[in-house]
């Protein structure tokens, strides 16, 4: 987890447990490739780290609000003539990848222009249909969020993981009244090992926010619960939570989670600088159960 927080970067001395970075995540596969899932401002740590590494990288982009690629710029790859970069993103009827990012790459909001990084650089729309990056196929969906916005599930031999940072299932609706096929994002993280998904509101300032784009708390767990994820990480933390609000709100999602039959252990909240293993369901991988525990944080 190299960011974690939504909106906007907050760093300072409230938010130094959780993460001030906006979000990015970096997935390992077994066989040795890499995903970058979104590149707000931690994919910079992240670059910094592979800044001499000859390689190929994959960034999936779910939306281009500036949150999500603002780091993108600051990715040491992107100015190295021997790395190839390939950024997948949402497509859209108006513009095309390139030229939506272009828009933030450029002129008068950065010195350097998308057509001058030395990197192979390459934009790919996201297609309707599931593809393959190593050993990992890869499905991208529509979800419920202002402009084209998507979400990725990703699967590895017999582990899913489903990233749905920023995502508003629930409105219009209670959950608990719709149909499976009308859920937003519910086919992306149905029966998931591991499903990072928006938990941006606290259930008291939703009503102050609906149409936003984020999940408030109770509206997380209940998409939790009816697409029946193995274990839940809350995720796109808001830039006015302090660490302290943030204990808070994952001490109630607990709570309500053991209240609904859930296991405790099934639920946490994201940290910056958590690494997580992800493990196949044991139906088909024949493993015991193993909660979500991350194996260092920051």
């Amino acid at each position: 987890m190299w960011g974690a927080r939504g909106s906007v970067p907050a760093p300072g001395p409230e938010t130094t447990r959780y993460g001030g970075n906006t979000s990015c995540v970096q997935v390992q596969l077994d066989d040795g490739n890499e995903l970058i899932l979104d590149a707000g401002t931690g994919i910079r740590a992240l670059g910094v780290l592979q800044a001499t590494d000859a390689r190929r990288f994959h960034i999936l982009l779910t939306h281009l609000h500036m949150d999500h690629i603002q780091g993108l710029m600051f990715f040491a790859p992107l100015f190295r003539p021997d790395a190839e970069v390939v950024i997948h993103g949402p497509a859209s009827p108006d513009l095309a990848l390139l030229d939506r990012i272009a828009r933030y790459i450029s002129a008068p909001l950065s010195p350097v222009e998308v057509r001058e990084l030395p990197c192979e650089l390459s934009f790919v729309d996201a297609p309707e249909t599931e593809w393959t990056i190593g050993g990992a196929r890869i499905r991208a969906g529509s979800v419920a969020h202002r402009g084209p916005t998507l979400g990725y599930r990703i699967t590895e031999g017999d582990t899913t993981l489903a990233y749905i940072p920023d995502h508003e299932p629930a409105l219009g609706a209670a959950l608990e009244d719709l149909e499976d096929e009308w859920i937003s994002g519910y086919d992306l993280a149905k029966d998931a090992d591991l499903l990072i998904h928006d938990c941006q509101y606290l259930d008291s300032e939703y009503h102050f926010h609906v149409g936003w784009g984020h999940s408030r708390v109770t509206d997380t767990l209940a998409f939790a619960r009816r697409v029946s994820a193995r274990n839940t990480l809350l995720f796109h933390h808001d830039p006015m939570h302090q660490d302290h609000v943030l204990d808070e709100l994952a001490e109630g999602a607990g709570l309500e989670w053991t209240r609904c039959g859930g296991d405790r252990e099934c639920v946490a909240i994201a940290h910056e600088g958590d690494e997580i293993e992800v493990h196949g369901t044991p139906s088909e991988s024949g493993r015991t159960p193993e909660p979500l525990a991350p194996e260092s944080s920051t």
